[in-house]
Order: structure tokens, then sequence, then C-alpha cells
């Protein structure tokens, strides 16, 4: 059997070891030997932990930005509702997954603000789904969709901030299990936004 490409097995090791021990801790020599390989090898792939970390979000977790950005550009045939619930749907899985992996940043002050300061850089950051789902309302708010008076930014950051607090309230490490499966809480947080911005 062939071994992976360097670089997935990178990706494959730093995903699990931060989602394991947390991004804090999941140093670039731990995941290089996890994945087999040098650090210098690991530093042809990827600039720095940080530049390692956005891979893994955009590459091992499921891909809430480019569904953001088709919609922006073309919302399809469905209704508003039918995409904002699979927006909803991923965000939540999206959110689930990553806030283990990120959450340590916030116990160290100072690696909290060397990761920041290297996502300013990268062009990149939290804010970015935020941003897109945002250009998604304002142009079903051109088509006419929903209402011309619509806070869009406000929608954007209800429905994702829903999403990232319903992963951080039923994270699986504390085993409380949320009162609904992700599909249903996705429609229904759909349906509801909606009710407050459509015309």
């Amino acid at each position: 059997m062939q071994q992976k490409p360097t670089r997935a097995r990178i990706l494959d090791a730093a995903h699990d070891l931060m989602r394991t021990i947390g991004l804090a801790r999941a140093t670039t020599k731990e995941i290089a030997k996890a994945a087999g390989c040098s650090e210098a090898a690991l530093y042809k792939h990827f600039a720095s932990k940080e530049e390692l970390f956005v891979a893994v979000l955009q590459e091992r977790l499921p891909r809430l930005g480019p569904l953001l950005r088709r919609l922006a550009e073309d919302p399809g045939e469905r209704s508003v509702e039918e995409n904002l619930a699979e927006i909803a749907r991923l965000a939540s899985h999206f959110y689930a997954q990553s806030f283990p992996i990120a959450a340590s940043l916030y116990a160290e002050t100072k690696l909290k603000r060397r990761h920041e300061d290297s996502m300013q850089e990268m062009g990149t950051g939290p804010h970015m789904p935020i941003e897109a789902l945002d250009a998604y309302l304002r142009t079903e708010r051109d088509a006419g969709r929903i209402d011309p008076g619509a806070d869009t930014f406000a929608a954007a950051s209800l429905l994702l901030g829903a999403c990232a607090q319903r992963a951080f309230a039923y994270d699986s490490a504390v085993g409380k299990q949320p009162p609904q499966p992700v599909d249903e809480f996705a429609a229904a947080l759909a349906r509801t936004l909606l009710a407050g911005i459509s015309r």
C-alpha cells in the first residue's frame, strides 16, 4: 500500500493532534513526528503552525467557506429558507469540529494574540464566515427575496452565532447532547431567522 503524500500526512496528524490535545499544545515537532516526517519537511509545506491550522480548517473540516461564496455569487433555485438551513447545518458541523481545536487558544493570552496576528496577515479569521453570509443575504435582499430593510450583517451574526453557541454549549467532551439533531436544529434556525427578515 502506497503511503499518502507528506502534505496530506501532515494535515491528518495536525487535525488529529489539534482535535485531541488542542491547538496550543500541538507543536510542529509533535505534528511532524505523528506524520512520520521531519519538522523541516513540515515547514516545506507550511510556513507556520497558524498556516497549518488554517489548512486544517479549510481541508479537514466541513467546507463552510466555499458554500457561502457560491451562494453569494448565485443563490440558485432553492428557497432562502433551504439555503439558510444548509448553511446552518454545515456551520453547526464546522463549529462542533473546530471548537475543540481552537478552545485552548483562549487559555494562553500570548498565543492567542500571536495567532490573531498571523490570521490577520493571512487575510483570514473567524469573521470571514459572517462576512460571507452577509454577502449572500445582501444578494437575496437585492433580489427581493428578503425584506429590503433587513440588517443582513445582524442576521448573519445571529445564524452563525447560534451555530457556534451550540458547539460551545454541547461540546462532546462534556457529554451533554443537544435537544435537537443537527438537521432539525438547522431547519428551525433557518425558519426562525427568516421570519425576522422576510418580506
